[in-house]
């Protein structure tokens, strides 16, 4: 074993590492170790523009002046695994020795370059933004039962921005009001509530796309990862949130979608379900010069489709990934589990929901994404990022129900804690008096899913790095039982992953070795 004399630990975004635990990691750590620094270098930049904030925030809230404007100091800024937000106080500093109120609370939210594939894919931060913008904007025009922070504006890297309409200046905003009263008597469609705003000062000069949002305080509710690890034992809390959460899917199902994309605005304020179906896993692979081939533009008309495009990208991981494969096993593994997967995602997929219909899906709702009130009932959804529509088959509930890791979730201790969330969800659905394409109870795989296996299928297609573990542990078993014998199973579906799998397995052994030698190398830096 090689002795540690020399090897120095590496900053990673949150704390150090040793050689002898980055080695051991499968995410490839020889390119994480660069995030330290391109984040001390991203927020001197934001800290060298703290006027420019001030200035954008003034001139999407409305207001004349920056003078009652405070930005948080930078020991203060949030970084998050995605964003670095900053929090904005209106007015409340000190006055006459004595500390006010603010009079309002925003966060600016600004993607961070370095994790989203920026570099490697130049506007990714813009495309980011904008279908986040637009998840807002439709949950505002659609589902206004679902609590959501308001929206104050965005600006894009070239200096564009969009502001609110209830923010801009008067003649502007009764303009626009006009507008839109007339468009429908003409045919034509709506704009969002949002709006073209060149700013009347130069252009921005951040270069750096942003959202600034309602700041949503502890006083309107506490985050539910805070609360779920003791309150998941509560039965009335637990049975608030899973009603309270099936009120929030049903609330988001009632305008069915024509296809799987992403919503996003244009230069012009509209609406538009015209983008690739942007999910955490697309950037986050694309952040690691992973070709994930979705351009911006595509959406997907059907479910057999976009499981393609997903495990195809899935694929590209274990051709691209330079530490993808550990050994002739590992890669025997992980190939064989691709392999089955394309044909048995079809089976666990129902036929005749093929073409939808489709719905909006938070496809990153996690606990740290709601705000409870005291009841456990849901009182705010936070952080809307990577949202999208997705086909009813693929909306599945959260994994984290039993406080698990995504690849060790325990069936037995899960099956029951699912069971209780479903008989919530039917009692709610059969309170809505709206009608729905389809029964989401009967029908959706949020009952039948658990059944027949979807649950898992749409569990391993979001997660590149769990996928195999939860294809052993859960689909293999839906099929044959059988096979019990790995080697034996390898040794029969290996072969049908791709022509000469075995030869492509033996070079990626030795991309791993060059992997380690050369991570070897930045702990000896």
């Amino acid at each position: 074993m090689d002795s540690p004399t020399g090897l120095r630990p590496r900053l990673l975004l949150h704390g150090e590492t040793t050689w002898e635990e980055a080695k051991e990691k499968e995410t490839n750590i020889l390119h994480e170790l660069s995030y330290n620094a391109q984040r001390v270098k991203f927020f001197k930049h934001l800290s060298q523009h703290i006027h420019v904030i001030k200035d954008l925030t003034a001139h999407h809230l409305g207001l004349s002046s920056t003078e009652e404007i405070h930005v948080a100091d930078q020991e203060d800024w949030v970084h998050g695994s995605f964003n670095a937000c900053i929090l904005i106080h209106i007015g409340g500093h000190n006055v006459g020795g004595r500390k006010r109120r603010p009079l309002k609370q925003s966060v600016i939210r600004f993607p961070l370059p370095y994790r989203i594939g920026e570099d490697p894919r130049p506007g990714n931060s813009d495309e980011k933004v904008l279908c986040e913008a637009g998840t807002y904007a439709w949950i505002e025009q659609n589902c206004a039962t679902v609590l959501i922070p308001r929206l104050y504006g965005l600006g894009l890297s070239n200096g564009e921005t969009v502001t609110l309409l209830d923010n801009l200046p008067t003649l502007i905003r009764a303009e626009e009001r006009l507008r839109r009263s007339v468009l429908p008597m003409s045919g034509y469609p709506v704009p969002s509530q949002y709006f073209p705003h060149p700013r009347k000062a130069e252009p921005c000069s951040l270069r750096i796309p942003y959202l600034l949002i309602e700041y949503i305080d502890l006083s309107r509710g506490k985050m539910l990862s805070e609360t779920w690890k003791e309150g998941r034992h509560d039965p009335e809390l637990r049975s608030n949130f899973f009603h309270s959460s099936s009120r929030v899917i049903l609330a988001l199902a009632r305008t069915p979608l024509p296809k799987i994309g992403s919503f996003t605005l244009d230069g012009d304020g509209y609406l538009s379900l015209s983008n690739r179906p942007l999910t955490m896993q697309i950037q986050q692979l694309e952040n690691e010069h992973i070709p994930v081939d979705i351009p911006r533009n595509l959406t997907h008309a059907s479910v057999d489709a976009y499981i393609r495009d997903i495990l195809a990208f899935h694929e590209s991981r274990l051709r691209h990934q330079p530490n993808a494969i550990i050994d002739i096993p590992d890669g025997a593994y992980q190939t064989s589990a691709l392999a089955v997967m394309r044909s048995v995602c079809s089976c666990l997929f129902r036929r005749e929901f093929s073409r939808g219909p489709c719905f909006l899906n938070l496809t990153d709702l996690s606990h740290s994404n709601m705000f409870v009130d005291g009841n456990g009932n849901i009182a705010w959804l936070v952080d809307l990022e990577w949202a999208c529509s997705h086909p009813i088959v693929m909306i599945q509930p959260p994994f984290w129900l039993t406080d698990q890791v995504i690849d060790d979730i325990k069936p037995e201790e899960y099956e029951s804690i699912h069971a209780e969330l479903m008989k919530a969800f039917a009692e709610q659905e059969s309170k809505c008096k709206s009608d729905y394409p389809v029964s989401f109870h009967s029908v959706l795989q949020l009952q039948q899913g658990w059944e027949r296996g979807t649950f898992w299928c749409a569990l391993a297609l979001r997660s590149p790095s769990a996928m195999f573990s939860i294809f052993y542990d859960h689909i293999k078993l839906k099929f044959a039982k059988s096979h019990h014998d790995k080697p034996t199973f390898w040794e029969f579906a290996m072969p049908y992953w791709t022509f000469h799998t075995y030869s492509f397995i033996e070079k990626r052994v030795k991309d791993k070795e060059q992997y380690v030698v050369s991570l070897r190398g930045a702990f000896q830096a």
